[in-house]
């Protein structure tokens, strides 16, 4: 495993929900395999170097739903592949509810202007 990284993903989680520990890993992880899934359709290479990296994630958070769709914008317009995760309302959340943003991976060069001021899960 290297000991230094050139791609990371992000998992950005609205802290705002009071959702369990347990409810924000599963939405994290959901928004993890969303867009990931979304790089490596629209850039093999760039997923591929990732993976074999060993597909460093670091989990944010967000205070609101607004925070969470400018940040979403400010990564597309970057170019960035991304993927909202709402939920499905079956447990503590209403059906629809928006709980986690899911960011690249990309190059950390890329991403790190408009991520690097997020604070840590």
């Amino acid at each position: 495993m290297p000991t230094s990284f050139v791609y990371k993903q992000l998992i950005v989680i609205r802290a705002d929900l009071k959702m369990s520990a347990g409810k924000a890993i599963v939405q994290g992880a959901h928004a993890s395999i969303l867009a990931a899934e979304k790089v490596r359709r629209a850039s093999p290479d760039t997923w591929k170097a990732w993976f074999h990296e060993g597909q460093r994630k670091i989990a944010c958070k967000v205070q609101s739903l607004d925070d969470l769709l400018k940040l979403k914008g400010q990564v597309e317009r970057l170019g960035v592949p991304c993927e909202v995760v709402a939920d499905a309302g079956l447990t503590q959340l209403e059906p629809g509810t928006v709980t986690a943003l899911g960011i690249g991976p990309v190059l950390e060069a890329t991403i790190d202007p408009v991520t690097r001021s997020l604070k840590l899960m």
